[in-house]
C-alpha cells in the first residue's frame, strides 16, 4: 500500500498533488529561462492561465488568451515566428510576467469565490521576491482579480512604481480586454519617456 501526503505547491499555497507539482515545476523551468538579468517592467498577474497555450513562457508555439494580449499590448508580432523568437524577444526588452499564484486555481469555481483570500494570503511572500529578488523598475498589475488587495499591493513597499489604470489593475482578464491591451500600449509608453 502507497502512503501519499498532500504537500502546500510553494508557487500557489494550494494543497497539491503529484500532477500540479510536475506541471508547477515545468512551467518553473520554462519560466526561468526567459527571465532577464535586470527587469525593467514586472507584469503582474493574479493566477497563472489554466491552458499552457495562454501561458507567456510555454514552448507549444501558439499565443493565445493572456499571452496574445500581453504580445500585442507589447508590439510585439507573433506570426511567422517560433515561441523561442518571441519570448527572447519579452526577455531582450527587459520583460518579465508572473502571477501572484504561480499556478492555476485547480477548480474554475474557486476563482471567484476563494481566489481574493488565496491572492492575500500569498500577496507578502510574492512582495518579498519582488523587493529582494525580481528588483524591477516598475510593476504592472494586469488582473482585475488583484482588485481587492490594490491597497496592500500599493502598501507593500515593493522598491519601484505600480503602474495603474486610472488607478485600478489593467483588466487582461475583464470582459473587454482589448481595451485593457491599448491603455497598457499608452501607459507604457508614458513610463518610458519618463
Amino acid at each position: 500500500m502507497t502512503n501519499s501526503i498532500a504537500l502546500p505547491c510553494d508557487g500557489c499555497g494550494q494543497i497539491a498533488s503529484a500532477e500540479h507539482l510536475v506541471r508547477r515545476l515545468q512551467r518553473l523551468e520554462w519560466t526561468t529561462r526567459y527571465r532577464p538579468v535586470h527587469i525593467n517592467t514586472l507584469l503582474l498577474g493574479a493566477f497563472s492561465p489554466v491552458e499552457e497555450k495562454d501561458f507567456l513562457y510555454s514552448p507549444g508555439g501558439e499565443f493565445h488568451g493572456e499571452a496574445a494580449l500581453l504580445l500585442e499590448a507589447l508590439g510585439m508580432p507573433t506570426t511567422g515566428r517560433g515561441a523561442d523568437s518571441v519570448q527572447a524577444e519579452f526577455q531582450r526588452a527587459g520583460f518579465f510576467l508572473t502571477h501572484v499564484l504561480e499556478c492555476p486555481l485547480e477548480k474554475e469555481s474557486k476563482r471567484e469565490s476563494e481566489s481574493p483570500t488565496v491572492i492575500a494570503q500569498r500577496l507578502p511572500a510574492v512582495a518579498v521576491r519582488i523587493r529582494r529578488s525580481l528588483k524591477p523598475k516598475r510593476v504592472v498589475l494586469i488582473s482585475q482579480a488583484l482588485a481587492p488587495v490594490l491597497e496592500e499591493i500599493q502598501t507593500s513597499k515593493l522598491g519601484c512604481p505600480v503602474v495603474l489604470d486610472l488607478g485600478k489593475p489593467f483588466r487582461f482578464d475583464g470582459p473587454a480586454p482589448e481595451h485593457a491591451v491599448a491603455r497598457l500600449r499608452e501607459a507604457l509608453a508614458a513610463a518610458a519617456a519618463d
